[in-house]
């Protein structure tokens, strides 16, 4: 055995108090796949590469865990960092952004069959369709007078700030597929997300944070999972997938260290890993071995950058009461806090969730409630970023996987079904116009006629703004190159810069 493999052990057998092992499991628990089950996970943060370095241990250069590629970006960009806002569930753009006075006119009436022959409608096929008329007040706000709800007043001091684009249309009616078509382009599984996609291309500036971070809140009807593979970095390295961060309790699972665990010994385990990965990749050539080791380096630079990144104390009191943000409430308000303190820091991609938007029934109730967690805090993440300088070079995007019906559902409290003919998401930032509405839906805000925005022209105008010209992004996978904008034509937003 080498003196590493020797070590391995003795740390296996020491800090699990196990009786002392026989030889025939001394020869198994050498096994390189026993050795890392057994400490990958108990230990989290294992990995010393950069300690090495720094204490001249290592006799190395220390390597950025995400540099970008080679010729990318292709051409001067206009963002550096991308901040996904995600409602999820789908927020009604009837309710929103998209005023439509027809639906008032009609409200209660037999809705035109001809409008509705042969489309998709996720729970209301068979029934008789009602005109349900708008569930809120609208007025213009800003110099090119936005349309914006009363649902949303803090929408309303920043119209000036955001381009709402009203024509998008996906192609996912249900919402698990129709996330997987917001994040990769296809509702094919495995498939990279837009900020794997964003991190393989451009790497990250951060040296001790992931590239792309995800943060979730629950909030309002019926809050949807959220499955972990929508940002998977499916074919790409699996160094570039999403880090989920809990924003209550521990920030990040199994990173700190178990008690009793020094940092000598961490040293010593690193060397026993690398040597083992070493002599494995010489005799099959896995490349994530590498992607392995690189994620133990990241452990060990998160345990000290995380939690100095989670503690507020160093924000002023003003700042959190902008935001409604109270450290480790777990609230989409301490996410969008976190946002701009981990953009701050080099992270490239960051995406938040809010689950709660599934309004099928009582929608008025609950777009109160997702509204009032979700409003304020985003116009504060928006002002905070203009007073620091950040939102001429960070692009923010709003919106959920899909839109509402202009039909009316539910036995109770009215509410709208799901909709991916028409519906509103909105942009800022990085060059976008702002004060301005792009694209339209029809007189019932069904169809959208005008400027029609396929979730496909948001990923290029996005791959765009960040300087990559989405039809010359690829990776090489199964014989094909495969890009994030897949084969179907697709065009930059260019109108809206």
């Amino acid at each position: 055995m080498t003196e590493a493999s020797n070590f391995a052990m003795t740390f296996i057998i020491r800090t699990t108090d196990a009786p002392k092992p026989t030889p025939h499991e001394l020869d198994r628990r050498l096994l390189r796949r026993t050795f890392l089950q057994r400490t990958g996970v108990g230990l989290g943060g294992v990995a010393l590469a950069s300690l090495l370095r720094e204490e001249g241990h290592g006799g190395e250069q220390a390597t950025h865990l995400f540099p970008p590629r080679a010729g990318l970006p292709h051409f001067e960009p206009r963002a550096k960092r991308v901040i996904f806002l995600c409602m999820a569930g789908g927020p009604s753009h009837l309710e929103t952004f998209d005023y439509k006075p027809k639906l008032a006119e009609l409200h209660g009436q037999p809705f035109p069959a001809s409008i509705t022959a042969g489309q998709p409608i996720a729970q209301l096929q068979g029934q008789k369709l009602k005109v349900q008329g708008p569930m809120c007040k609208f007025a213009q706000h800003g110099e090119g007078g936005t349309w914006i709800s009363d649902f949303l007043p803090y929408h309303a001091k920043m119209a000036n700030d955001f381009c709402v684009i009203r024509s998008m249309v996906t192609e996912q009616i249900n919402h698990d597929p129709a996330h997987t078509f917001l994040n990769t382009g296809t509702a094919i599984s495995g498939r990279p997300s837009m900020g794997s996609w964003v991190l393989y291309g451009l790497g990250s500036e951060s040296e001790n944070l992931p590239g792309f971070v995800v943060m979730t809140s629950i909030g309002g009807r019926n809050p949807q999972p959220i499955a972990s593979r929508q940002w998977s970095a499916g074919f790409l390295p699996s160094r570039y997938q999403g880090v989920e961060f809990n924003s209550s309790g521990e920030p990040v699972y199994y990173v700190q260290n178990p008690p009793g665990v020094s940092r000598a010994e961490q040293s010593r385990v690193l060397q026993a890993v690398k040597e083992l990965d070493r002599r494995e990749e010489e005799r099959r050539g896995d490349r994530e071995l590498d992607a392995r080791v690189a994620a133990y380096e990241m452990a060990f630079r998160m345990q000290a950058s995380v939690p100095e990144l989670t503690d507020f104390s160093d924000e002023p009191k003003w700042v959190l009461e902008r935001y409604g943000a109270r450290p480790g409430d777990g609230s989409y308000a301490s996410n969008c806090l976190l946002a701009r303190r981990l953009i701050e820091r080099g992270v490239r991609f960051v995406q938040l969730y809010h689950r709660g938007w599934d309004h099928h029934g009582d929608l008025v109730r609950y777009m109160k409630i997702c509204c009032g967690l979700t409003d304020r805090p985003t116009w504060a993440l928006m002002q905070d970023l203009k007073e620091r300088g950040l939102l001429q070079d960070t692009l923010v995007i709003w919106g959920g996987e899909f839109g509402r019906t202009p039909m009316f559902q539910g036995k109770g409290g009215p509410g709208r079904d799901h909709h991916i003919k028409g519906f509103s998401m909105w942009m800022a930032g990085a060059g976008i116009k702002g004060g301005i509405s792009y694209g339209a839906t029809d007189e019932f805000g069904y169809h959208a006629v005008e400027n029609v925005v396929h979730v496909r022209d948001l990923h290029a105008t996005m791959l765009h703004l960040l300087g990559i010209d989405h039809r010359r992004f690829t990776f090489p996978y199964q014989g094909l190159d495969m890009r994030l904008t897949g084969v179907e034509p697709s065009r930059v937003l260019t109108d809206i810069f």
